[in-house]
């Protein structure tokens, strides 16, 4: 018994309203992305992954995730799991353990389902918005929502409506992006706003100069120190090198030296693409815990974003 039958759902459920077009958009992007399966996953990149998120979620502690998910076996939901990815990266095993539910609103799932029957992994799959997916309350574990909140339409009520899926005691991990400094918004909005209008691939291949610059600026291995903050500018004082100052306060052009073309492209398109793509301050990710009626159990805040572990309260907690 996986999942679904634990849940009571079919695997032919779908979406019963139909997205918003901005919505309807986000998931079109991502089933584009998530479908060019040579773009991501190589073992520099899969490596990367799990460290990085074994650190915002659990300071590094590989222990944690089974701890969370306790002896039992335990309903994992993936909320807008895309290919499955992260959650392969990040719970591996521990997929054997328990029952994983991957909901995502693209096409992405049928890649997510054939990536975990790759590795000879379980897990239900269901295409559908993941704020509107008929479980029952109080019946999920441990849902992971990594960098999906922000590409609603509302990304405190999708966290809302996820914060009331989870069992008492139950926790949500999520990662949101961050609001950045006054140049980097402007040419996010920018170049959102110039490949908004073209078919995916014609998006993919425009935003190809912008990837090549990133890596130039990568390559250049220039520092500089920043002599004091600007805080204007939402720039830090401090010793940082070139490209990461551009990166942070002036665009996105992502680079790692052991990562291929393609998948340091890959990041700069899910980034740009998505006409839902909301930033939000510390202060604000905060409130949306608070007003879903969880308790924040760690915040980890990066210039890139806030990733939060928070917890249902349990009788224990009250």
């Amino acid at each position: 018994m996986g999942a679904l039958d634990r849940l009571g759902l079919d695997r032919a459920t779908r979406a019963g309203s139909d997205p918003s077009g901005s919505q309807a958009q986000t998931g079109t992007a991502f089933g584009y992305k998530w479908s060019r399966v040579n773009t991501y996953g190589s073992p520099a990149m899969e490596a990367f992954t799990r460290e990085w998120a074994l650190r915002k979620y659990c300071d590094g502690d590989e222990q944690l995730l089974p701890s969370w998910l306790g002896g039992r076996r335990s309903i994992i939901l993936d909320a807008g799991c895309g290919s499955g990815y992260t959650a392969i990266c990040l719970f591996g095993d521990l997929l054997h353990e328990h029952d994983y539910l991957g909901v995502d609103i693209s096409g992405a799932v049928d890649v997510a389902q054939e990536a975990f029957r790759a590795r000879g992994l379980p897990g239900d799959f269901l295409q559908h918005d993941m704020t509107t997916v008929p479980i029952p309350d109080r019946s999920v574990d441990l849902i992971l929502a990594e960098g999906t909140l922000h590409h609603t339409d509302d990304t405190a009520a999708a966290m809302a409506a996820l914060a009331r899926k989870l069992v008492p005691g139950g926790r949500l991990l999520a990662y949101i992006y961050a609001r950045k400094g006054p140049l980097r918004e402007y040419t996010d909005d920018l170049v959102r706003r110039e490949i908004a209008g073209l078919e995916d691939e014609e998006a993919w291949e425009r935003l190809k100069p912008l990837t090549r610059l990133g890596i130039a600026l990568g390559e250049l291995d220039a520092s500089i120190d920043v002599p004091e903050d600007v805080p204007i500018l939402g720039i830090r004082a401090g010793r940082t090198t070139v490209h990461e100052l551009v990166y942070y306060a002036v665009m996105k052009a992502f680079y790692r030296p052991d990562w291929s073309f393609d998948e340091m492209h890959h990041v700069n398109f899910d980034w740009y693409r998505p006409t839902n793509a909301r930033r939000h301050t510390e202060q604000e990710v905060r409130r949306f815990v608070e007003d879903a009626g969880l308790t924040l159990e760690t915040l980890h805040a990066e210039p890139s974003g806030y990733s939060i572990v928070a917890r249902s309260p349990s009788p224990a907690m009250t």
